[in-house]
């Protein structure tokens, strides 16, 4: 087991290295030639700086708190994959306490890439990230201090949910009881800006008991799926692939009731090639339709905001019979499934927990 951990380590990290040089090398420069830069501190103009300078302190200095490292503050408990700075400091604070080091945490309301207004730069589109921010501006912070570094860094926690099926009674209730402990588990990487001196580094992986094996040095955002809101800020049609539309079977298309269809011959969907509008349409009429007394069905991925779901509640609420299976162990979808189940008891439905052996996707 720890040779195949070796090797999947080996490949990890050499596919992360190639990630970051696609971004800095190829993405960034061809992006910037269309009219899209990403700014650098060393980039800002005058008026940029200080429009980036109010909106530091009019939105992200309130919402954030430093935690000098000392006898009385010990390291902070550190959320799974959230973003964090390691402050490296000379000085004492306005208390005179003599701290070395310091712990930023940024909350996730605050958003990662920042939209600079049209007038302020060159760019049509022109995007600084959060993280370029609180490096120009850390050292609002520590009021007396001297800051000799900063460093983004992420740690990223085991959440395996630590539950035997067959030796207990209540699976609910024991999923409900290990889901808090999710963001603290076990650290399995740290990811570390490459300029993160070697004194910080050591200290970082010394605190989350990992070793230089765990440890990547990343040329830029250390979660770079936060980039994945840029496309829909930039309204460049010609930079992105067609919108795909999925189809509606023939026999579906003009029909005003889905059973009417069914009975004249089975219909076939192949998703997602074929839209599953027509699934929650057949839900939304078995829902209200006064000759549906029973629904049974088997809920695996439901998220927060289901139309799906919404239609059994109401399906329940009119008085049919609904049973549902929920897939308990639906990962990082299990506090979403107790939620709807928990909502498809009150109003009368028949809820089965459960793990289901064998899944379609």
């Amino acid at each position: 087991a720890r040779e195949v951990y070796r090797l999947v380590s080996d490949e990890v990290h050499a596919i992360v290295k190639e990630q970051y040089a696609l971004l800095n090398e190829e993405i960034l420069p061809q992006l910037a030639t269309e009219g899209i830069r990403f700014l650098k501190r060393g980039d800002w103009n005058d008026a940029q700086r200080e429009w980036i300078r109010g909106f530091f302190f009019r939105e992200v200095m309130p919402v954030i708190t430093p935690i000098g490292l000392d006898p009385s503050h010990p390291f902070p408990r550190v959320l799974n994959k959230s973003l964090n700075f390691a402050v490296e400091l000379e000085g004492r604070d306005a208390f005179g306490r003599s701290s070395g080091a310091a712990i930023v945490q940024a909350p996730r309301v605050l958003p990662r890439v920042i939209r600079l207004p049209r007038e302020l730069g060159d760019s049509e589109y022109a995007f600084v990230f959060l993280s370029s921010i609180l490096h120009e501006f850390v050292h609002e912070l520590f009021a007396g201090m001297k800051v000799l570094g900063c460093y983004q860094f992420r740690v990223t926690r085991n959440s395996n949910l630590f539950v035997d099926e067959g030796e207990i009674t209540n699976l609910r209730a024991k999923i409900q009881g290990e889901l808090p402990q999710r963001h603290f588990g076990d650290a399995v990487r740290l990811e570390v800006a490459n300029s993160c001196s070697e004194a910080m580094t050591q200290f970082l992986l010394g605190q989350f008991n990992l070793s230089e094996s765990d440890l990547y040095r990343v040329a830029g955002p250390v979660n770079l799926v936060r980039l994945m809101q840029v496309p829909d800020w930039v309204l460049r049609s010609d930079l992105k692939f067609q919108p795909f539309n999925p189809g509606t079977p023939k026999a579906l298309q003009k029909c005003h009731s889905v059973f009417d269809s069914i009975r004249g011959g089975d219909i076939l969907l192949h998703h997602p090639y074929q839209s599953f509008n027509s699934v929650i349409e057949l839900l939304e009429q078995s829902a209200n339709d006064p000759l549906v007394v029973a629904i049974k069905m088997t809920a695996y991925r439901t998220g927060t905001d289901s139309v799906l779901m919404q239609s059994l509640l109401r399906a329940a609420q009119n008085g049919k019979e609904v049973t549902v299976v929920v897939e308990l162990m639906a990962r990082f979808d299990e506090e979403a499934n107790i939620g709807w189940a928990t909502k498809l008891e009150e109003v009368g439905a028949h809820v089965v927990y459960g793990v289901v052996g064998y899944k379609t996707h």
